[in-house]
């Protein structure tokens, strides 16, 4: 098997755009793996462990480019695929800076602060250095969205202590989510503007929310991530606190939604506090075994905030609850929380998930492989899962051979699906071809195969959210906007619940009756207290790339 190996010094691309490169890269036919990245200790470990020979020389500063084909001629067509890529982020970057694009782009964080005026900057670098990237910026007068993960807990808290102190935010680390000023950061759907702020110590939650509040015609005003670690007991949640400030001082923002996986009681007692002290209403959409489900969460605000909770748009038939008890409940997800979420409610009728993150004790596994008989949920954006591949949102490939293959196996299938800017440019054909490989694997053994699908998007994201539907519906699936809706017809067919025969209907359909402005229907905002001006003009200045 012909390869390749390019090591190019004194060249940096962040994280996002090598995961994206590799994933086209793959694609490309007869190509056998493509890893794409910077020479970090555990990029050249991957490399090493998948048979390429890099040189002890190799550094954190240098692009390696590790591919190997089926034959010369697609080792060929794979390395005009990398160019390919890189000429794209070349040509936007020089879009970026001008129309000549003359300037020389700048070379440190304090430079581009200098030359661009800006507010907020986006670090996104191996964890080791991010810390200091995050300082240059903090000290330059900028919030920061500190993408990059592998950042030990101290470094988290020094960072976040100081951009307190300097009356600014750190969102991060592993900040994979937000919309600030009307610009989508990381993974973001397309949102209608409205007056709720989201706190978000979730990426995939947070997505699961502003696109419920998107579909119910609220929208939202600000959605700023904090990291998963946030509202942890170490962490103190002192970026939701300083999120819950610049909320407060945001003239479009008259009602605030936290979203995160189990947080520290003190904690959410502490921002209670703080909010009641800034006259803001406050939601919590946090999961755990004794909260609710997103969507539930979703409706209390949406019902605090004056707007009628809607019926939530599901589209497709598959199947019925009739003797379909054939095999578990097997759930393959591309979100986190998505599959936390899965796991808390079909366990309160299932008992314990087997999966790769478990919860309450149940049991775990490693790696893609099913149990033949436990009911089963794995996150394929885990980290351990991720190791040497893009995300599943970008590189839904692993995945999509699960899915097909789970057809032998599996007596419900559950998925998720996330659109939005960062994600793969047309996931439909793929999905929709794996989903038919295995309902058409359980049909040749005489079963029925229902297949659930919670779409996380908007009709306004850029992957075509109708024609996904319709994929998915042709393929065989049932479609909901609502993760928790999902899961809970998915666990119907394994154990029939006494529920409400549901009507398919659109989003359309579903937003009829609703007050769509945004604006009217929420109460009116109380006189807030001064807030400190960095914090304030975090979310107002619009956002520039460089």
């Amino acid at each position: 098997m012909p390869t390749t190996l390019d090591i190019r010094s004194g060249l940096y691309y962040d994280s996002v755009a090598l995961m994206q490169v590799s994933a086209q890269v793959k694609a490309t036919e007869g190509v056998d793996t493509a890893l794409i990245g910077m020479g970090t200790e555990l990029n050249v470990g991957l490399m090493r462990e998948a048979g390429f020979d890099i040189p002890d020389s190799a550094a954190p500063n240098d692009l390696i480019i590790a591919i190997s084909a089926s034959d010369d001629a697609a080792l060929t067509s794979g390395l005009a695929a990398v160019d390919e890529a890189f000429t794209r982020i070349a040509e936007t970057a020089t879009r970026s800076l001008g129309a000549t694009g003359a300037e020389q782009p700048p070379l440190t964080v304090e430079s581009a602060v200098e030359r661009t005026g800006s507010n907020l900057v986006v670090v996104s670098v191996p964890g080791d250095y991010a810390g200091i990237e995050t300082i240059a910026a903090l000290d330059s007068g900028n919030s920061v969205l500190l993408f990059s993960d592998n950042v030990d807990v101290d470094t988290e808290v020094a960072l976040k202590r100081r951009a307190t102190e300097a009356d600014l935010i750190v969102m991060g680390p592993d900040c994979g989510t937000a919309i600030v000023a009307g610009a989508g950061l990381g993974f973001a759907n397309e949102i209608k503007p409205g007056r709720i702020g989201i706190v978000a110590a979730s990426g995939t939650g947070a997505q699961q929310v502003s696109t419920l509040l998107d579909a119910a015609g609220a929208g939202i005003s600000q959605l700023i991530g904090t990291g998963g670690r946030d509202l942890t007991h170490d962490v103190g949640g002192l970026s939701a606190k300083q999120a819950l400030r610049a909320l407060a001082g945001d003239e479009d923002t008259d009602h605030v939604v936290v979203v995160s996986k189990p947080a520290d009681a003190a904690v959410v007692a502490e921002i209670e506090v703080l909010a009641a002290d800034l006259g803001i209403g406050v939601s919590w959409a946090v999961l755990g075994p004794d909260s609710t489900d997103l969507t539930a969460s979703v409706e209390a605000a949406l019902d605090s905030c004056g707007f009628d909770v809607p019926t939530w748009p599901t589209w497709g038939t598959t199947g019925t609850t009739e003797d379909l008890k054939q095999g578990p409940l097997v759930g393959l997800f591309c979100g986190g929380t998505m599959a936390d979420e899965a796991m808390l409610i079909a366990a309160e009728t299932l008992g314990p998930i087997t999966s790769n993150i478990p919860i309450g004790g149940a049991d775990k596994i490693s790696g893609p492989e099913l149990p033949m008989s436990a009911h089963t949920v794995i996150d394929f954006g885990d980290d351990g899962m991720t190791q040497g591949r893009a995300h599943p949102m970008i590189d839904p490939s692993l995945r999509l051979e699960a899915i097909a293959e789970a057809g032998g196996s599996a007596g419900v299938l559950l998925l998720d699906l996330v659109l939005g800017h960062g994600a793969h440019a047309a996931p439909a054909e793929g999905l929709a071809e794996a989903i038919s490989a295995a309902r058409s694997t359980a049909t040749q053994a005489g079963r029925e195969l229902p297949v659930i699908v919670s779409l996380i998007g908007t009709q306004a994201d850029p992957q075509d959210f109708s024609a996904t539907v319709a994929s998915l519906v042709e393929a065989g699936a049932e479609v909901y906007v609502s993760n928790a809706q999902a899961t809970r017809r998915a666990v119907s067919f394994i154990a029939p619940l006494n529920q409400p025969q549901r009507d398919s209907t659109s989003v359309d359909d579903a937003q009829s009756g609703l007050n769509n402005s945004g604006t009217e229907g929420l109460p009116a905002r109380p006189d807030l207290p001064p807030t400190r001006q960095r914090l304030k003009r975090t979310l107002q200045r619009t956002l520039r790339q460089r």
